[in-house]
């Protein structure tokens, strides 16, 4: 089973507003970067999608870790949030239904034929890939606003 390393990021110019995403996928000493937009989106969705697009880039199963600095992403899964809005029919615990459930599933099958753990990290610091993340994320939005 190959072992993965992602760095995820993602940016919105207002929220709502333009947004961009982006991954850093590396493995085996080699590195991949990925990286797009939308045009009326949120930062959350964005955060969510840089990770469903770095996993659905993925080849073959593998053990990945993810590293994000959004705590919505990572403390989803740290913290159990995932399992019980599932439990409770997608409602948070304010029995409001909970955003963004759509990425949310396809994040969920996208993790199923890996080993996923999540970690969090501190948004700009001096993470070298978090960095790049965050600015490939926000040249994604600068390509959204110039259509």
């Amino acid at each position: 089973m190959y072992e993965v390393t992602i760095y995820t990021d993602g940016a919105c110019s207002g929220n709502p507003g333009a947004g961009g995403w982006s991954a850093i996928l590396l493995c085996k000493g080699q590195s991949k970067q990925i990286s797009g937009g939308e045009t009326n989106t949120t930062n959350n969705q964005m955060e969510l999608k840089a990770a469903l697009y770095a996993l659905r880039a993925l080849k073959r199963p593998s053990k990945v870790t993810i590293y994000s600095d959004s705590a919505y992403l990572v403390n989803a899964f740290k913290q159990g949030w995932i399992a019980n809005w599932m439990k409770s029919g997608w409602k948070t615990s304010s029995k409001k239904p909970v955003q963004n459930k759509e990425i949310w599933l396809a994040l969920l099958q996208a993790i199923k034929p890996h080993d996923v753990t999540f970690i969090k990290v501190k948004g700009h610091a001096n993470n070298q890939y978090n960095n790049e993340c965050d600015r490939l994320a926000k040249e994604a939005i600068t390509q959204i606003e110039k259509r």
